[in-house]
């Protein structure tokens, strides 16, 4: 079998692939997506770091590819459903770049309270300028970390042992997690309010996007400084830049833009802005450590067919797939439902299994959920092989029962999620051999299915209620391509589920918003 690597992977694992019998392996570095189009066709592996684009039209002309491996963590580079369509595996390698990452962090921090690439750029051009550089202390500085999952976590320890306070904002962790690493959580305004110092450790996800905007800029402290070493995305540059000038922002650390490279941006070309090239992993020992992990994966996988950091396949025995394929399916889109709908630390998960799915082999069911309910949290940090760990991580307690009768289904999948303010349950089965549905959201019962793009509606039952939200997305070009009603009572709460064509924009969420006897509107996509 043949291993493509198209990206610079460090020799350590190209290496694991030369000397395994079975395998062959040609390097190929800096393919255009034409190029990789024609040669794909021949491979049954592809090793890949960020360069390489591994879309759904690659992946259609990729007859025998079998595996697709990451070195690193972030997979916005693969089309994982178009991967999952074609019976591909994709792997990640978690934690690889967690140290190197926080690392970075720190050092970009010291880096802009002390001035110091300016100072050197100083230096280099024959100046003394002592006075225009002095820098500010961190001793008993507050440091605000939002996002404290792998790497968020390094670099509050890290802080802590330079005598930094540290106040944090993450939903979905515990107090008790929080005392355990030493950090006083705290809501987002409060983060931005009291911290000196602000780092940024989560993923681009709907929520995060452009989080660092105008708005909490005002909530934060005069003369505040920013690090981001997480996602580009995450911050509005021209926000920031204008803040920046205007001394808002005393000054910036960045590895991470909206567009790499950005070019001599206006923000990347201000005096108080620290800048690298995306740099957060960009340690040898980072980068020897996920290209040895992803060579051996991907290695295992095609001579042995053992799964290990799998985003889309759980590690079971082809045989137990066959049967558990459909349920997998169910449990990961029940899991990617409620963890879009989450907003506080999650404290214990119940997982019931009634009728015939009882007999069966319910650990990988239990571990696909938890995978699908904290990937909206942690994105590619949780696969189907570390979910259980992650979640004990984090302090969630883990429970499974088995029920052989179920009364309305042959099969039910019911899970009960405990959080750190509220209680929620949702409930699936398979209609026919293998199609997904979900019957129970709390006290909320019907057909709903869990695909595409969605829209949640919380509302009253009222009159004209259903035809004024179909008239608002008709005005907005939202074709409604399946609706669900459920209700408590006549006249009392109600739930709208809709199918949508294609996503709601802001635009159509404020004008829901605004609708009478509407008081939540959601977005989700699975």
């Amino acid at each position: 079998m043949k291993v493509l690597v198209s990206d610079n992977l460090s020799e350590l694992g190209v290496q694991i692939f030369r000397e395994a019998d079975g395998l062959e392996v040609d390097v190929k570095v800096g393919l255009t997506p034409d190029e990789l189009k024609a040669i794909i066709g021949q491979y049954h592996g592809l090793a890949v770091r960020g360069a390489t684009k591994v879309t759904e039209d690659v992946l259609a002309v990729a007859d025998n590819l079998k595996v697709v491996g990451r070195a690193g963590t972030g997979l916005d580079n693969v089309d994982i459903p178009a991967a999952s369509k074609r019976g591909i595996v994709v792997m990640n390698t978690p934690g690889g770049n967690t140290v190197t990452t926080a690392e970075h962090a720190i050092a970009m921090m010291m880096a802009l309270v002390r001035n110091i690439p300016q100072a050197t750029a100083s230096m280099k051009a024959g100046k003394w300028e002592k006075k225009k550089f002095s820098g500010t202390e961190i001793l008993n500085k507050t440091l605000g970390v939002v996002g404290l999952g792998k790497i968020g976590s390094v670099v509050a320890d890290r802080a802590q042992g330079l005598g930094m306070k540290v106040v944090a904002y993450d939903p979905f962790l515990s107090e008790e997690q929080a005392r355990q690493l030493g950090v006083k959580l705290g809501t987002m305004d409060e983060v931005f309010k009291q911290a000196d110092i602000i780092t940024l450790h989560v993923p681009l996800t709907e929520d995060t996007k452009a989080l660092i905007n105008a708005k909490n800029i005002a909530k934060m402290r005069d003369g505040v400084r920013i690090v981001n070493c997480s996602r580009g995305a995450v911050v509005n540059e021209e926000d920031l830049a204008d803040a920046l000038e205007s001394g808002k922002v005393a000054g910036a650390a960045l590895d991470v833009y909206v567009t790499e490279p950005p070019g001599l941006s206006r923000l990347v070309g201000l005096d108080r802005v620290v800048c690298t090239p995306h740099l957060g992993a960009s340690t040898k020992e980072a980068q020897e450590n996920v290209a040895v992990a992803v060579a051996n994966q991907i290695k295992d996988y095609l001579l042995y067919g053992t799964i290990r950091n799998a985003v889309n396949a759980p590690a079971v025995s082809g045989e137990a797939l066959a049967t558990l394929g459909p349920y997998l399916e169910l449990a990961q889109k029940l899991g990617l439902f409620l963890g879009q709908t989450l907003q506080t630390g999650i404290k214990s998960v119940e997982a019931q299994y009634a009728g015939a799915v009882s007999e069966m082999e319910i650990k990988p069911i239990t571990t696909t959920f938890l995978t699908g309910l904290l990937r909206p949290i942690m994105r590619d940090d949780v696969n189907m092989v570390n979910a259980p760990m992650v979640a004990a991580e984090r302090g969630i307690v883990v429970s499974e029962t088995r029920v052989s009768k179920s009364e309305d289904y042959l099969s039910l999948l019911r899970y009960k999620v405990v959080t750190e303010r509220s209680e929620r349950v949702i409930e699936g089965t398979l209609f026919g051999k293998s199609e997904p549905r979900m019957v129970r959201l709390g006290a909320f019962r019907g057909e709903f299915d869990l695909s595409g793009e969605m829209l949640v509606i919380d509302a009253v039952d009222k009159p004209g209620v259903i035809g004024k939200v179909g008239i608002t997305l008709g005005g907005r070009g939202v074709n409604i391509s399946h609706l669900q009603f459920a209700r408590r009572q006549e006249g009392g709460d109600a739930l709208l589920f809709l199918n949508t064509d294609s996503r709601a924009d802001d635009e159509a969420v404020r004008e829901l918003l605004a609708l009478d006897n509407v008081s939540k509107v959601r977005r989700l996509t699975i």
